[in-house]
């Protein structure tokens, strides 16, 4: 009995080692590669780049007032639609003490001057009558009299510009009343009531009140870089994706290369402007981002394959072809157009061709 158990520990052993023995042999050996093919298809190829930029309407008008003054009232909000003229704030007028105080004076000093012109016409106006002048005499005071109720006139009006900013008899729209110059939408208010504002001058460019723009007509401005700007031509098609608008494009036609490049980030950088084509009923909001999609070149419905199978000798292209199983030769086949993903194939490849992957 002792015996067996003695033969079965010896056979058990031999066994564990010998399958150890096996499986290390099994782990070693080098299984065979499979690779795997492709087959060329029809695709179209279209060669394109990509502009970073936004959308933005084609003409922003910022109102300015005429008159420098407080912001008394203001009649508009962000996103309101106005047309011409509509009034969108009233300005109280701030005069400068000085120049109210001058022209109070003149004021004085051109009532006395009238006051004395007006004695002095009843009085040779009278004489005029009795017959003892002459009416070319009567007539010099006649004039002084006449200039001297202008100069009064003008004295108040004057007045009146610096207190109001206004003349109440010219029947004209009052100066401290701020309205739109064009048809458009509200984009900014950037004051508030009580706020001071500076009217336009050669050395200020004054307050603005409001931003409008009119929003049915807006254009992408964006940039491309050098490498690329001296492939694209003014009347090309662009597709543009918006940022904020996931699931739509938008067509829209370039109509300004900039002759002039700026540095950015150590890149020469070229503005262009295109036309967009808004879809109906559909609003872009002035400032969102988007790129456009400048196509270069195309090829519709044109045999392709993957530019990764393609292999290179010197400045001979080629892929490998499936002769038999898992065997493969090399063929030279001629490309044109590649998108960076896809590359025409122009000649050396039929569709029933397999082409080796890289393993």
């Amino acid at each position: 009995m002792k015996t067996f158990f003695k033969v079965l520990g010896i056979v058990v052993i031999l066994g564990i080692f010998g399958y150890t023995l096996y499986f290390l042999w099994d782990k070693s050996k080098e299984k065979p590669v499979v690779f795997e093919t492709e087959t060329p298809f029809y695709s179209d190829v279209i060669k394109k780049t990509v502009a970073t930029g936004s959308v933005v309407p084609r003409f922003e008008i910022e109102i300015k007032p005429v008159v420098s003054g407080i912001v008394d009232e203001l009649f508009v909000e962000e996103g309101d639609k106005i047309k011409k003229g509509d009034l969108i704030a009233k300005i109280r007028i701030i005069p400068n003490m000085i120049n109210l105080n001058n022209a109070k004076a003149r004021i004085d000093r051109a009532r006395i001057n009238l006051k004395d012109a007006k004695r002095n016409y009843d009085r040779q106006f009278g004489l005029l009558e009795k017959g003892v002048i002459a009416k070319a005499d009567f007539e010099s005071y006649e004039v002084a009299y006449q200039n001297a109720r202008e100069e009064l006139e003008t004295a108040e009006e004057t007045r009146q510009l610096i207190q109001e900013g206004q003349l109440k008899k010219s029947g004209t729209p009052t100066n401290t009343l701020v309205r739109s110059t064009i048809d458009g939408m509200v984009l900014s208010v950037p004051v508030e009531v009580g706020n001071q504002v500076i009217e336009a001058n050669n050395f200020n460019a004054g307050t603005t009140i409001a931003a409008v723009a009119d929003m049915n007509d807006m254009i992408f401005k964006g940039k491309i870089d050098e490498t690329e700007v001296g492939k694209i031509h003014e009347k090309m098609n662009l597709i543009l994706s918006i940022g904020a608008i996931d699931d739509l494009k938008f067509q829209a036609k370039l109509t300004k290369i900039a002759p002039k490049g700026v540095e950015e980030n150590g890149a020469i950088q070229f503005e262009i402007e295109a036309n967009v084509k808004l879809l109906d009923e559909q609003f872009i909001r002035a400032g969102y981002s988007a790129n456009a999609d400048i196509v270069l070149e195309r090829a519709d419905s044109v045999m392709v394959i993957s530019e990764s199978l393609l292999k290179f000798d010197d400045d001979t292209t080629y892929v490998e072809i499936e002769t038999g199983e898992q065997q493969f030769e090399k063929r030279v086949i001629e490309t044109g157009l590649s998108d960076g993903i896809n590359i025409q194939v122009l000649s050396g490849l039929n569709e029933e061709d397999k082409i080796k992957k890289a393993s």
